[in-house]
């Protein structure tokens, strides 16, 4: 039998890999490359835009790394487990405080999701979870206090609060009145990293520096977490440059401005096909609101893109039935609109 690991690959075959292991590092090359054929004096402008960006950046972005790599050494993701316990709507409370707070990998949602449906936690507190995790956690608060401002962060965490209240709140009375009874789709079982943390949650372990392998863990997330950040940040950076160069300011005035519901109703349909990452529109955000986007539009934006990114729409489209991603899909946008719309009053008071 022949080990087809070291037969060679067909030039193509390794193209995909490096670009779907490196895209976003490629990306941002690709950019400067394009720029400094085209139009050099805007990739010199573009490249120090990118890193004076990345240095004020650095102590938020250093600060985010070591509240990402603690929380895994420690295994303080662990604590997320306690929200699913008790009566619905403490578990709906709970559930959403946990999710605004939860430093869970992407990798790890959705597996998470599926193993608290298949134990028979309520849906309703599994949406309020599920809503609320991909708006914020203490690694995005940071940073978004850091290039948008404290009190953008503090709108955007109870934006996700209240988004995980109000879409638990919705699916519990469907569910008093006997609708979605079966949310998973056939065959989808409860494995996986995330779910594994729900069915034999590990004790915390807060001095982690005295376990060896703890420490390497920390080690090893801490790179993890840098490169992915570092990565993200610096595409978003050099995209913030090019639309501070040739998007005008009047264009994003007329669009996203103003003092109307207009604005944040077109930032929360925009913010599904724009949306990149969740850290790399806090920079493009931030271009937009210098030029004239409203706080409430932005707001909208950053939690109707966080929610309903296409990676996630898809992962979430595989996992449970029709009616439950339509329902999915409707808090989503709702709730971005309504948190916009909050925003905005909120700043005009």
């Amino acid at each position: 039998m022949t080990d087809t690991s070291l037969a060679p690959r067909h030039p193509t075959a390794i193209v995909r890999m490096i670009w779907a292991r490196h895209r976003v590092w490629l990306a941002a090359a690709l950019i400067l490359l394009v720029l400094a054929v085209t139009d050099a004096a805007q990739a010199q402008v573009s490249a120090a835009f990118a890193a004076v960006a990345l240095l004020k950046t650095a102590p938020f972005l250093l600060l985010s790394i070591g509240i990402a790599a603690w929380a895994g050494a420690t295994g303080a993701d662990n604590l997320i487990a306690r929200a699913f316990t008790g009566a619905p709507a403490l578990m709906i409370v709970m559930a959403a405080l946990a999710g605004a707070v939860s430093p869970f990998c992407s990798c790890g949602v959705i597996p998470l999701i599926a193993a608290l449906l298949a134990m028979g936690v309520p849906l309703s507190a599994v949406m309020a979870f599920w809503l609320a995790s991909p708006v914020m956690d203490p690694s995005m608060f940071v940073l978004t206090s850091g290039v948008l401002g404290v009190e953008f962060a503090l709108a955007k965490t109870a934006a996700a609060i209240g988004l995980g209240l109000m879409g638990g709140a919705v699916v519990h009375g469907i569910t008093l009145a006997g609708g979605l009874a079966t949310p998973l789709r056939a065959g989808i079982g409860n494995g996986g990293c995330g779910g594994a943390k729900m069915r034999a949650p590990q004790p915390v372990v807060w001095r982690f520096w005295d376990d060896p392998t703890r420490r390497a863990k920390f080690g090893r997330e801490a790179l993890h977490v840098t490169l992915f950040l570092t990565k993200w940040l610096l595409l978003a950076f050099l995209l913030e440059s090019l639309m501070l160069a040739f998007v005008p300011a009047e264009t994003v005035t007329s669009v996203l401005g103003g003092t109307g519901i207009a604005p944040i109703a077109i930032g929360t349909l925009v913010g599904v096909p724009a949306y990149l990452n969740g850290y790399a529109a806090l920079p493009l955000v931030g271009g937009l609101v210098a030029q004239g986007m409203a706080p409430g539009a932005g707001l909208a934006f950053l939690v109707a893109g966080g929610v309903t990114s296409l990676p996630a729409a898809i992962a979430v489209w595989a996992l449970v039935r029709p009616p439950v991603f339509a329902l999915y899909l409707a808090l989503s946008l709702s709730g971005a609109f309504l948190s916009g719309v909050l925003f905005h009053l909120w700043t005009l008071a």
